[in-house]
């Protein structure tokens, strides 16, 4: 995506931000519907790392079951018990709280202690395993994670359901980011761009006074901001190509993503498209990738051009303020594809003990890190809350 001038004008008014109804669908937008996370074991997620521990080493690898815990919540219980200061503990990926969840996280800690991380335990959070490894647990390490669903009280018919999973099955589905990005009712995005908009100086282009605005202190409040800047910016520009039909189709300057990796490739302005590479894009072993805005790294031989670029650009430029502050503040420009498929999708009716003919669906099924499996049900149907 072309990085646009510094001196460009940027706009210090309040932007408004839209939530994820408005987004589009890649099969329209379903009729069925079902409740979601009436209790907390109605969504369960085992992460797999993915990779063997050395069993050595000085960080102990935990894996932690927890009930309506947050992970940020398990991370601190940790830090507690032990006394390790939090900046030594790792996870590979945030975990819903309104769950039933395994995930793994380490901490430095020398062997011996391990007893200790006992005092964390409640009935609520449970040690499964420890073992031990040589490195910290970083961000995106996970290879994927395994998610059953009992989705209670369906209604439309069986057929329609099956038909539609039958669709996700084979074509994928949008990989947009989740609401969890956002914070209750886009709190996030409100925030950021107060103090975004705040440190801007709208008269002189995108300069920033850093002292005009209240920066958090906190690294993780920094990040989980832009993070959700970065998210909605990309959800913006899948949602833009999908109502344009082209979402799951090459166009010029497009940069494309190896499947189940982080590497990237794009096709030189004089290479043309071909039957080869349209055969691995529909058989999911490529995919057309979307921006995670910020600045373009010089170093950087992947950037999109012509029209997919052209697209990138129009997109980004309704949101000014929120692009301008990812540059500044030096958020290097990303990659993210822009569908995913579940593996081993499976779903089994069960009869409803609280609603006379109605039936309850159990899905089944793994997801590659990074992708949301409130984006593969929102191309199912309707979720609404307990009691709604």
């Amino acid at each position: 995506m072309p990085e646009n001038s510094t001196k460009q004008p940027v706009s210090s008014a309040a932007q408004s931000f839209s939530g994820l109804d408005s987004l589009a669908f890649a099969n329209g937008k379903p009729k069925l519907a079902a409740t979601f996370k009436q209790e907390f074991t109605d969504f369960r997620v085992d992460e797999d790392l993915g990779f063997d521990l050395s069993e050595n080493g000085e960080h102990a690898y935990l894996c932690i079951e927890k009930v309506d815990r947050s992970t940020v919540d398990v991370a601190k219980k940790l830090s507690e018990a032990t006394g390790v200061h939090g900046s030594e503990i790792g996870y590979s990926g945030m975990k819903d709280r309104r769950a039933e969840t395994r995930q793994w996280f380490s901490i430095k800690l020398p062997a011996g202690r391990e007893a200790e991380l006992r005092a964390c335990e409640t009935d609520s959070l449970r040690i499964v395993e420890i073992h031990r490894n040589s490195r910290k647990l970083k961000i995106g390490s996970h290879r994927s994670n395994h998610f059953r669903v009992l989705l209670r009280d369906c209604e439309g018919s069986r057929d329609e359901f099956e038909q539609r999973l039958a669709h996700i099955d084979v074509s994928g589905v949008p990989n947009y980011f989740g609401s969890q990005r956002f914070g209750r009712d886009l709190s996030n995005l409100k925030q950021l761009q107060s103090w975004m908009g705040a440190a801007l100086d709208a008269g002189s282009g995108s300069v920033i006074d850093s002292s005009a605005a209240s920066i958090p202190k906190q690294r993780f409040k920094r990040s989980m901001l832009f993070s959700a800047a970065r998210s909605y910016l990309f959800n913006q520009l899948l949602s833009h190509r999908l109502e344009r039909g082209n979402w799951n189709g090459y166009l010029e300057g497009d940069v494309l993503n190896l499947d189940g990796t982080n590497r990237s490739f794009a096709l030189g302005a004089e290479v043309e498209w071909d039957s080869l590479l349209q055969q691995r894009l529909e058989e999911f072993d490529i995919h057309i990738t979307g921006p995670l805005p910020g600045e373009i790294d010089p170093k950087d031989k992947y950037v999109s051009y012509g029209e997919a670029a052209d697209i990138e650009e129009a997109v980004c430029k309704q949101f000014t303020t929120l692009l301008a502050g990812l540059r500044h503040f030096g958020l290097k420009t990303a990659r993210r594809p822009l569908r995913f498929r579940p593996i081993e999708l499976n779903w089994e009716w069960q009869q409803s003990e609280q609603t006379q003919g109605a039936s309850d669906l159990l899905l089944d099924f793994s997801l590659g890190k990074g992708a949301y499996a409130t984006s593969l049900l929102r191309e199912l149907c309707v979720t609404r809350g307990p009691g709604q």
